[in-house]
């Protein structure tokens, strides 16, 4: 604990929400992985990682990769670490860290399913040793909108009523409290986004599949979707979201937080009324020049 810095926050003992059904989760991700994954989010993620590490000017000794489908810490950055540790997906949402045995810690693509994420990013945080980084990418914002839009239309016209079938993304404001919530100094949040065309909505859902990503919603529908209803939903994306060559846009909004656990070096605000001047002392002198 660093003198005059706030402790992390406790997970909330109210019990969070539950929205994914994670062991259905883990064997999306399985059948992905069985049928061959679809990459190429996990890749660009991947590439801006290790550029982001080399930005970074500190040295880290240990590293943890949190729940990440695959290795992130590759060459050239691998070796700037003494040890890597892989955390593996859990159900339980509990990982497996000592208190402050990290420098940074890692994640990919993974915590946008994360039912009590105040609760992972805790866990994190009182993994990181004073001036450690948590450094991640997750799926938010707008993404997959156009789906959404297009399901939604086609459900209330085919079946009079609205089913949940993307996920409910957070966006770059909450994620940056939450990061403060979970004891983490200097926090920021950025967005990439990523638009990808495809012949059809029919082979959005196929990559979909292929990237682990469909609906494991707890309150999604457990009856199959008409096909009746499809086709439409198929029709209205067309007809919303097409470009003139006929091809169809899939927004991916790519998420990066960052925040470091608290240390005596790192910059800090002012005390309130600690200033040597007053903002309207310094308006008049404008004024007045």
């Amino acid at each position: 604990m660093v003198p005059g810095v706030p402790t992390p926050m406790a997970p909330n003992p109210i019990t969070a929400p539950v929205l994914f059904d994670r062991p259905l989760l883990r064997a999306r991700m399985e059948r992905a992985r069985r049928e061959g994954a679809v990459t190429f989010l996990l890749d660009r993620v991947v590439e801006d990682l290790a550029d982001r590490l080399l930005a970074v000017t500190r040295g880290f000794s240990d590293a943890a990769e949190v729940w990440s489908p695959e290795e992130l810490l590759r060459s050239p950055v691998a070796g700037r670490f003494k040890s890597i540790t892989r955390v593996g997906f859990s159900e339980s949402e509990t990982l497996s860290l000592e208190p402050e045995t990290l420098d940074l810690a890692v994640s990919a693509l993974t915590l946008q399913f994360v039912n009590d994420l105040p609760g992972v990013l805790a866990q994190i945080r009182r993994a990181l040793r004073p001036d450690g980084l948590l450094l991640s990418a997750m799926i938010g914002g707008d993404t997959l909108t156009e789906l959404r839009q297009s399901f939604a239309a086609a459900e209330a016209e085919c079946e009079g009523g609205v089913s949940p079938r993307v996920a409910p993304f957070a966006d770059l404001r909450d994620i940056g409290g939450l990061l403060q919530r979970a004891g983490l100094a200097l926090p920021v949040t950025d967005v990439d986004r990523v638009v990808v065309r495809y012949d059809s909505a029919f082979a959005l859902m196929a990559d979909l599949r292929r990237m682990g990503a469909t609906n494991v919603l707890i309150e999604r529908r457990r009856a199959p979707t008409r096909r009746a209803t499809m086709l439409r939903m198929a029709q209205i994306y067309a007809e919303r979201f097409a470009d003139p060559d006929g091809r169809i846009r899939a927004t991916f909004d790519i998420i990066w937080l960052s925040g470091w656990a608290p240390h005596d070096s790192q910059p800090k605000p002012l005390r309130p009324g600690s200033a040597k001047a007053s903002l309207e002392a310094a308006v008049k002198k404008a004024k007045q020049d």
